[in-house]
């Protein structure tokens, strides 16, 4: 294997280092990419709620809140772990949501929000609501690309675990887990990854530099890094937000309407029968 090569080594341009890396940066690109394409909402569609989110960036939108809500669990790890988020991979605009290096190991967590869904998990398949997903053979696929990057980076042999993190299922259903992926929620990975057994022959200082730095992952290097516009997104979450709650005051008024409705033509048969 190739020793590390004297560049990647522990002192880092904080602009070419990947721990400076914003969480979600990837998929919060594609999501403003696809949503300046969609024409401004007319002054009714605000006054009734209608989202701001085309069909095409919702997808990314969803994918952007799970990828923050994972790295807000991560911040938890605490001291002897290193966290990179959103590391571009390859040749194109692939990344990988989070690389965990710690005291047990080497992870690549791929996060999945699937909102208000049945996960079902078995040792081959995993379902959505009852529909196949390529989740487990893309985790896989990430992280035996990760084990190779980084053992060619370091010199070591550098062995790499992928895991699935779930963000806002109804239920997760586990009959049986795939014996090299890890499934689980969001909720659970920090606690899981905490009682994972130490492996005391792990060199991490070697496997943290190699991983944080952009030509290890990716042809392009740091020029791969498009830094996502995070003040546009939270304006974008501020109006999502904004339009659910117009939604849920135009429901609750409809409610109340129907309700005064039935009450105004029950009143007379009442009168009626106990007048």
């Amino acid at each position: 294997m190739t020793a590390l090569s004297p560049e990647v080594g522990p002192a880092r341009n904080a602009a070419t280092s990947l721990r400076s890396r914003a969480a979600g940066a990837s998929v919060i690109t594609r999501c403003l990419a696809e949503q300046s394409q969609v024409p401004d909402r007319g002054r009714l569609a605000r006054v009734f709620g209608r989202s701001p989110l085309s069909e095409e960036s919702r997808s990314w939108y969803l994918g952007a809140l799970g990828e923050l809500a994972v790295a807000g669990r991560l911040k938890q790890l605490g001291s002897g772990w290193t966290v990179l988020h959103s590391v571009p991979v390859g040749r194109g605009e692939s990344d990988i949501d989070h690389i965990v290096i710690g005291p047990s190991g080497v992870y690549t967590i791929n996060t999945k929000h699937h909102d208000d869904a049945r996960v079902w998990v078995g040792a081959r398949k995993l379902l959505v609501n009852g529909q196949p997903t390529d989740h487990l053979r893309n985790s896989r696929h990430e992280a035996e690309r990760a084990t190779r990057l980084l053992s060619a980076a370091t010199g070591m042999d550098v062995v790499v675990r992928p895991v699935i993190a779930v963000v806002g299922a109804k239920s997760i259903t586990v009959k049986e887990l795939p014996s090299d992926v890890m499934v689980l929620a969001d909720t659970q990975l920090v606690r899981w990854l905490k009682r994972r057994r130490r492996t005391p022959a792990l060199a991490t200082a070697p496997v943290v530099a190699a991983a944080e730095h952009p030509s290890t992952w990716h042809e392009n290097g740091a020029e791969a890094l498009a830094h996502a516009n995070l003040d546009q997104f939270a304006t974008l979450q501020q109006e999502v937000r904004t339009a659910r709650d117009v939604r849920a005051i135009w429901v609750g008024a409809g409610a109340v309407a129907i309700g005064a409705v039935a009450v105004t033509q029950l009143t007379p048969a009442l009168a009626l029968m106990f007048g």
